[in-house]
């Protein structure tokens, strides 16, 4: 699944979703409210974990004006242990469900996939492409059940292509899929690793296109 964390505590947000992209989901972040509100407004995602307390604007405004637009995403909320006032003004705004911090990882998780299961979302294990087949949840590519050494990069490079397989993703995306969110790494640094995977794939009929100025799309060869 594509998980959008919206978290303004850095070492929280990375910790989330180093555990989410190590069960084969996909995770973008965002600290601010008023970017997550521009982001939700042109990206889709399948899941949103949304913290309350945001600078910018706050994940109760960020929860309505998504409401407002009839985005029926489901949002889990972050929120502070001894509020209960903002609990039920979550619930009253569109909320799914709410976690109170601090909490274990497993609860997350656990709340995720419950979500998940009423919303009758999918989440397949593996996905074919071309001749291989990708394993989320070891983070694989396969060939005839064999695993290719791949490395960490090019996958999670993978990974995000894969997630909006058919449409562009620009280098700034990959590089915080990549490298994470606010890491001082320059958009280009994403290059070799495109140009080094879309090396691996092509042999299996996968494509990595170039679209110049605006980044790359994945495109896989029906069998």
């Amino acid at each position: 699944m594509r998980i959008m964390l919206i978290e303004d505590n850095l070492d929280l947000a990375n910790g989330i979703a180093h555990r989410l992209r190590d069960r084969g989901h996909a995770v973008d972040i965002l600290h601010d409210g008023e970017e997550a509100d521009l982001f939700l407004q042109r990206e889709s995602a399948d899941l949103v974990v949304l913290d309350i307390n945001l600078p910018g604007k706050s994940g109760l405004d960020v929860l309505r004006a998504m409401r407002w637009r009839a985005d029926g995403t489901p949002v889990i909320l972050l929120t502070a242990r001894s509020n209960t006032q903002e609990r039920v003004d979550g619930l009253d705004a569109g909320a799914d469900d709410y976690l109170t911090k601090p909490f274990e990882m497993d609860e997350l998780e656990a709340r995720l996939r419950a979500m998940a299961r009423r919303k009758n979302l999918v989440y397949s294990a593996r996905d074919k492409l071309g001749a291989l087949v990708f394993d989320r949840t070891s983070r694989q590519l396969l060939d005839r059940d064999q695993g290719l050494d791949v490395p960490r990069k090019e996958i999670a490079t993978l990974e995000c292509l894969l997630e909006r397989r058919g449409r562009i993703v620009s280098k700034q995306d990959l590089t915080t899929h990549v490298y994470g969110t606010g890491a001082d790494v320059h958009d280009s640094a994403i290059e070799p690793h495109v140009s080094r995977l879309r090396r691996r794939l092509e042999p299996y009929g996968i494509r990595i296109k170039t679209a110049r100025g605006l980044g790359y799309m994945l495109e896989v060869d029906h069998p």
